[in-house]
């Protein structure tokens, strides 16, 4: 076999390998003697179909899979030969025809970079902390009260916390919406819904009352012909309803779950849940740090372009409908951030490599556990990862990048950050 290589890039390798084509007549003839023995058509006796009506049936399947065969095992040997770590699958291109002699294909892909020496103890890495406290265990129960709260219709003059129903109609110079008649829509005061100055049009009004008020639209308003423009807004309020909270008993506790209905149980119950969800958000900020550090301090890594443009895409495709292809240009938006991101998952790899971290099985059970416990019945979403290898490997990268990151903050000059429950559920930037 003879290997030659070519650098296309920093990171491109372009290989070339030429095999004997007796390699390739060998296996063909192996895989039809195989089949002479195995397989059965119609008008012949196991075993006794000719060789020439086997070809004539199989020649190109088997030549096809014979090749396949012989092109994986002399890449997997070339690149081994030749010091070569892909970063994913090559692209080969083949005839598969034998000339002087030879099969010849060639192979390209991108390869990993170059590491420095990682020098993870100059690295300053802000190690969050926090606890569950009774108080986040009784607001997450005021929200839950919210969630199943129900509403009375009142006689009286909306206030924040109502539901309010209206109809209504926007004109603005040459736009009228709806073009006819009104719309009827319905929001909680207060709640986000909708915007402040819509809010604060329908606070203080009672079921029966019309009015017409100048409504300035944002500029990011769903409707493009009133975004960003004041419109006269026509109101007519259908009815107001103020919430009706459920009271924390033995009837509110049993919807959750608890067949006793016991209060402590169900404060138990919180407790892990928010416990759960704190333990993975600190972990992801742990990570995100520890890859921010490293992707800062080792900021001129050479990185494989095909690793940065499907992050690129995949950040990209989280900003358009699912199934839709990201638009160019969104995709060259998000390019450096998944340079960045691109290069913190090669550093933290090759710091498992390097330091030999290995992914602890016991950690792998506890996330299967924790991921399974959100669902109604944990014991068929194990077994679901337990047979689909795809999600299992999924898994166990997830589990190595949590390993990696607790092993950077432990070797790094690493300060704890105190913070609530709250300061830490909060969104980053938010």
């Amino acid at each position: 076999m003879q290997v030659s290589v070519e650098k296309v890039g920093k990171l491109g390798r372009k290989l070339t390998v030429k095999i004997p084509a007796g390699r390739l007549d060998a296996q063909v003839d192996e895989r039809f003697a195989e089949m002479g023995r195995t397989v059965r058509l119609k008008g012949f006796r196991p075993g006794k179909v000719p060789l020439t009506v086997l070809k004539q049936r199989f020649g190109q399947q088997v030549h096809g899979e014979a090749l396949s065969d012989l092109i994986g095992s002399t890449l997997r040997e070339a690149v081994e030969k030749e010091n070569l770590r892909p970063i994913a699958n090559p692209s080969v291109d083949t005839t598969g025809q034998a000339v002087d002699g030879e099969i010849s294909y060639t192979a390209s892909f991108e390869i990993m970079p170059e590491f420095p020496a990682i020098d993870v103890a100059a690295l300053e890495i802000a190690r969050p902390k926090a606890t569950v406290e009774d108080a986040d265990i009784d607001k997450m129960i005021e929200t839950l009260r919210m969630q199943r709260r129900s509403f009375d219709e009142v006689d009286r003059a909306s206030k924040d916390g109502d539901f309010v129903m209206f109809e209504y109609a926007a004109q603005t110079d040459g736009y009228r919406f709806p073009a006819e008649g009104l719309e009827r829509a319905g929001s909680v005061l207060g709640s986000g819904t909708l915007f402040k100055a819509l809010d604060e049009a329908l606070t203080g009004r009672k079921a029966g009352e019309d009015l017409v008020q100048d409504v300035a639209f944002p500029a990011d308003f769903r409707n493009t012909d009133l975004a960003g423009k004041t419109a006269s807004v026509t109101f007519k309020i259908v009815k107001v309803q103020e919430p009706n909270l459920p009271a924390v008993d033995a009837d509110f506790v049993k919807t959750f779950g608890v067949v006793d209905g016991d209060l402590e149980t169900f404060r138990k119950e919180v407790r892990a849940n928010l416990e759960r969800e704190l333990k993975a958000t600190l972990m992801a900020r742990l990570k995100s740090e520890v890859a921010e550090k490293l992707a800062g301090a080792y900021s001129d890594l050479d990185v494989p372009e095909l690793m940065v443009q499907a992050e690129a895409e995949s950040l990209a495709g989280s900003n358009v409908p699912r199934g839709q292809t990201p638009p160019a240009e969104l995709v060259a938006q998000a390019e450096p951030i998944a340079r960045k991101r691109v290069a913190a998952a090669l550093l933290m790899g090759e710091i498992a490599r390097k330091n030999e971290i290995r992914v602890d099985r016991k950690r792998m059970a506890e996330m299967l556990n924790a991921i399974a416990s959100t669902y109604e019945e944990p014991e068929k979403v194990i077994e679901l990862y337990s047979g689909d290898p795809q999600l299992m490997s999924g898994l166990q990268n997830r589990v190595m990048e949590d390993q990696v990151a607790e092993w950077v903050a432990d070797h790094a000059r690493s300060t704890d950050q105190n913070l609530s429950f709250d300061e830490v559920m909060r969104p980053i930037g938010g």
